[in-house]
């Protein structure tokens, strides 16, 4: 992206920051992760991927959230508690015989973001996990109250999980180790996890 490019993206999004990130990504033919770095400072910051596990483990303890993954060809929302994880032969693995439950490739986590903006005449707070090739995983909403105003007791976990992953302002710079150096660290902190095989 050259300099004007990115200049017209930074500006588009101050005026437009509730855009949809993946639809300006592909009218733009940018990553989706460049959306977000462009949003205005104080509304995004971004920390290391290999933060994944810790990440899941923190949002599995904030009660009812949303989780978003939208692709090309549909937006899929899941509602509900998001269960904890173990990690097992290469996975992160959500175990659980009902609700959401699958398996994660976490090493393919290389930021995590995290963005709070107006979005449709709301506040909005998520969480993105982006991947090596700029895509967003997924991103986790923080919930909503009865008057459709964000959780107090979730905003404030995502800020502390915010103020603990990426204490500064976002640097485009980071989790620059290779894919395994990320897994690895990833393991380490999920030492405290039960070992366990995805049932594929």
């Amino acid at each position: 992206m050259s300099s004007t490019e990115l200049a017209d993206l930074r500006a588009y999004m101050a005026d437009n920051p509730g855009a949809v990130i993946e639809d300006v990504a592909r009218e733009r033919k940018i990553s989706p992760r460049a959306v977000i770095e462009a949003l205005p400072g104080e509304m995004a910051r971004i920390g290391a991927g290999g933060e994944f596990a810790a990440a899941m483990q923190d949002i599995a303890g904030w009660g009812e959230v949303t989780l978003i993954v939208h692709t090309d060809d549909a937006i899929f929302e899941f509602t509900g508690a998001i269960p904890a994880g173990e990690i097992g032969r290469g996975y992160f693995n959500l175990m659980q015989p009902k609700g959401l439950h699958g398996h994660l490739r976490y090493e393919r986590c290389a930021a995590i973001a995290f963005v709070e903006r107006p979005f449709m005449g709301k506040s909005s707070a998520f969480i993105a996990f982006i991947n090596v090739d700029g895509g967003i995983m997924f991103k986790v909403f923080v919930g909503r109250d009865e008057t459709r105003a964000l959780r107090g007791d979730q905003l404030q976990r995502f800020r502390a999980l915010a103020d603990r992953i990426a204490p500064s302002a976002f640097s485009s710079e980071v989790d620059t180790g290779s894919r395994e150096e990320n897994a690895s660290k990833q393991e380490s902190r999920a030492s405290v996890l039960i070992q366990s095989e995805p049932k594929l």
